[in-house]
């Protein structure tokens, strides 16, 4: 009796049943960004969540199983929700250790404003490289260049988007990146030949991208006149209410520092956060309470330019609270969704209609993305279908390096281009675009970030003509027979998927 009851509570979804939850998220999402312009995806994503459950107890899962699979997915998460608190710190406390003022100050002096957005988008990719996290680049530089760009007079989405193709594309090669490291993890592949497959697709897609960003940057410059006096005026308040020196950079280098000696994110970070409280006391004269302050609720300023207060009026734990609020509904979406196995159906519906090659990569990636679309998480668009498509790819005879590079296109590099996703509403609240705010105009950044799009179009384009995409070697094939030994059984993927991603929040 024990067992028929857990048969029926492991049971799959039909695909209409297990596309129900999701389609009817997605449609009250559209509802309230696109028809009330309120974009606020928590209530959606919330009643998404219920939907989910209320699809699983129609299948036989308890709730206790339900929430299981909810609170795990979250509960790894945690590390990235603690980046996030970090980060708000680091903002808060570094605008008033003057290191961000000081790096706003010598890029308007140094940078030309018509190479501005190609020069940053390869300086966000140089720092993402080294550091192996997308979201420390897009806090730390990324918010400079936000404030150099204001300063330019370039649109507020147009800087996100250049700051965004340089941040993942380095979370796409660097070895020292959780994704990176997650991507061959699941699909049984070795990290440094999965970053040469990556190669074939990032260097055409960089370089497009860097040609569009330089044709954008000479065609915004009209008034080099205004373009001057603004620069002029932006500088003057910064000398007015901060000491700019470059010694106010150690702040940031001390992270970087960190980072390449392979230290824990989290611990670097709040180096960073002490480092930058510091300095703001030693050399801006700032007291312990009010560093405590800024810390938690974001730094306060009135210069007198417009254009700076609202940059420079950010950061704080509480500015995060937004963001983390969203990170842990859309997770716990994605935890009921894979729970009552209704990503399973649709996934595997997807592989029963493709048989090649070519659509097998066309469908590995989108899945991916699809992944990163309804379950708001990029570990699990990574880990699911990587454990998932392996087998198909083996049996066509073609390296999972194939897989690893589909799945890291879909996952890494779409996960900013989702407002809900974590990697999207940690770029939204961080650059501060105003989503929330009603500016729904700074979701622009989104087909601006052409790296993050372009990349996984060419892919494509090459399983669709065959090159680039290669076959299994005889050593990768003796592999696969000892794996094999060890594959897990269907009603185990689940499983195996959250493992890797808590594999994966652990190398974060």
């Amino acid at each position: 009796m024990r067992e028929n009851k857990a048969s029926v509570e492991l049971q799959k979804p039909s695909l209409a049943l297990a596309l129900t939850p999701v389609l009817l998220t997605l449609a009250a999402i559209g509802v309230q960004i696109f028809y009330f312009g309120d974009f606020t995806p928590h209530i959606p994503l919330a009643v998404g969540l219920a939907i989910t459950s209320l699809v699983g107890v129609k299948l036989g899962f308890k709730w206790k199983r339900i929430e299981e699979g909810v609170f795990h997915v979250i509960h790894v998460s945690l590390p990235s929700v603690s980046v996030l608190i970090c980060v708000g710190m680091i903002v808060g406390v570094w605008i008033a250790s003057g290191t961000v003022p000081s790096l706003i100050y010598y890029g308007l002096t140094l940078l030309s404003p018509a190479f501005f957005l190609a020069a940053a988008m390869i300086l966000c990719s140089v720092v993402s490289v080294s550091l192996g996290t997308s979201w420390g680049t897009v806090g730390t530089v990324g918010l400079a260049l936000m404030g150099i760009g204001a300063g330019f007079d370039i649109p507020m989405y147009w800087t996100a988007g250049a700051v965004v193709s340089g941040a993942f594309f380095g979370d796409k090669v660097s070895p020292l990146s959780d994704t990176t490291n997650l991507a061959p993890a699941v699909t049984g592949t070795d990290i440094f030949s999965h970053i040469k497959n990556l190669l074939p697709t990032t260097i055409p897609a960089m370089l497009i991208a860097l040609a569009i960003y330089l044709v954008a940057g000479f065609s915004m410059i009209d008034d080099q006149t205004a373009s001057f006096e603004r620069i002029h005026s932006i500088t003057t308040a910064l000398n007015d209410n901060f000491t700019i020196s470059p010694w106010l950079l150690l702040p940031a280098l001390l992270v970087i520092i960190l980072a390449v000696k392979r230290m824990p994110p989290i611990p670097s970070l709040f180096a960073g956060v002490l480092a930058g409280g510091a300095t703001a006391m030693m050399v801006q004269g700032v007291g312990l309470h009010e560093v405590v302050t800024y810390a938690n609720y974001g730094y306060s300023i009135e210069t007198g330019v417009e254009a700076m207060d609202s940059l420079l009026n950010r950061g704080g734990i509480q500015s995060m609270m937004w963001t983390i609020s969203l990170i842990l509904i859309a997770l716990g979406f994605g935890g009921a969704l894979e729970k009552t196995r209704c990503l399973e159906t649709i996934i595997q519906a997807i592989m029963s209609k493709v048989k090649s090659f070519k659509g097998v990569q066309t469908s590995a990636m989108l899945t991916s993305f699809s992944t990163n679309l309804v379950a708001g998480d990029p570990y699990l668009s990574i880990a699911l279908p990587g454990r998932m498509y392996a087998p198909t790819y083996r049996g066509l005879g073609y390296s999972t390096l194939n897989l690893s590079r589909a799945i890291e296109e879909g996952g890494t590099l779409m996960s900013p281009l989702v407002p809900w996703n974590a990697g999207g509403a940690f770029v939204i609240s961080v650059l501060g675009l105003g989503i929330a705010e009603g500016n729904v105009e700074n979701l622009l950044y989104i087909p601006l970030a052409f790296a993050c799009w372009i990349s996984p179009i060419i892919g494509i384009l090459y399983s669709q003509l065959g090159i680039f995409s290669p076959k299994a070697t005889d050593a990768e094939r003796a592999l696969w027979k000892e794996q094999n030994e060890a594959v897990a059984t269907t009603e185990d993927l689940g499983a195996a998927a959250s493992a890797a991603v808590g594999t994966s929040a652990r190398l974060v």
